[in-house]
């Protein structure tokens, strides 16, 4: 059976490989500080589920100490300014063809995965038939562009080291955030947040709950900077025992539509900096928060259709 490890494999893998670009790249002044930061981060993956929980933290504040020293970038790319421009108008829109592979590969494993088996027993991990067809569909993605394109063997990796370093530490965010949401919930806050709902909010009819949740998920998100952090916490405190179960909302729909209002708060704060604060670093906007700004319209208008579709399915 195909487990979740497979994944863990593939991102030690990549991230052990960055930091081997790192270690031999000496246009980096700080090139030995991006080799520890990425070459604990490959064993987290490589070996993180055999390490006790001990271990792990220390290699985790290895990283926090390696990051808050500050990383560096290298200067050394695969190709020039000018050559990617010939590049991209030799295969004009044909570049999207290893990048849309992704998705459809990842929803048709989705789909077709779950129900296949050998020797009677599953071949994906039923829990995790969509993490492990995106990883799939990234392979399948990654060896269509290296069909097509024909790079030299090290261009994926130096290129993947290239971008890597410069999203630097906030790369780890979206795994750090979701493992602070299962802490926080392993903690009981989503008890506290339920208290101080069902204290403090007018939550006496199913609408007045779903506002609150989806409200509380896109508040809550914007907070912690990730919706998978703050799915936990708010599912278990508004959620589960007031949408759910006091109300007889569908749980596959709440749930659903509950993350999609998460996401909405993920494009209104600076705290998910892996999407909102590294592209404009990256595009060298003048203004830092500029993204943010031009998205917040579109994220409370998603958030007001969030809130009705919810209130429509939910309780059909």
């Amino acid at each position: 059976m195909i487990k979740l490890e497979a994944i863990y494999v593939l991102m030690g893998l990549l991230t052990g490989g960055i930091a081997l670009v790192n270690a031999r790249d000496d246009s980096n002044p700080r090139r030995w500080r991006n080799t520890l930061f990425w070459g604990v981060y490959a064993v987290l993956f490589l070996a993180g589920s055999y390490l006790g929980d001990l271990t792990n933290g220390i290699l985790v504040l290895v990283m926090v100490a390696t990051a808050a020293a500050g990383l560096g970038q290298g200067t050394r790319e695969t190709a020039t300014a000018a050559g990617r421009s010939a590049s991209a108008a030799r295969y004009g829109n044909r570049l999207f063809v290893p990048v849309l592979i992704v998705p459809l590969a990842t929803f048709a494993g989705s789909v077709l995965l779950k129900d296949l088996t050998v020797g009677g027993l599953p071949l994906v991990d039923p829990k995790q038939v969509t993490q492990i067809a995106l990883g799939i569909g990234t392979v399948l993605g990654l060896l269509a562009g290296l069909v097509m394109l024909r790079p030299t063997v090290s261009a994926p990796i130096v290129e993947a080291r290239r971008l890597m370093d410069s999203v630097g530490w906030a790369a780890v965010l979206p795994q750090s955030l979701a493992a602070l949401g299962a802490v926080f919930a392993a903690a009981g806050v989503g008890k506290v947040v339920s208290t101080l709902a069902t204290t403090w909010l007018p939550l006496g009819s199913p609408l007045a709950a779903v506002v609150a949740y989806a409200v509380g998920m896109a508040l809550f998100t914007m907070i912690m900077g990730n919706a998978f952090a703050a799915f936990p916490v708010m599912t278990a405190g508004i959620g589960l025992p007031l949408v759910v179960q006091q109300y007889g909302g569908d749980v596959v729909v709440v749930t659903a539509i509950g993350m999609l209002s998460g996401f909405c708060g993920t494009l209104m704060t600076p705290m998910a900096a892996n999407f909102n604060i590294v592209p404009a670093a990256l595009l060298e906007l003048r203004d830092r928060y500029g993204v943010i700004r031009a998205q917040v319209p579109t994220a409370l208008m998603l958030l007001v259709v969030n809130i009705v579709l919810m209130s429509v399915f939910a309780f059909r």
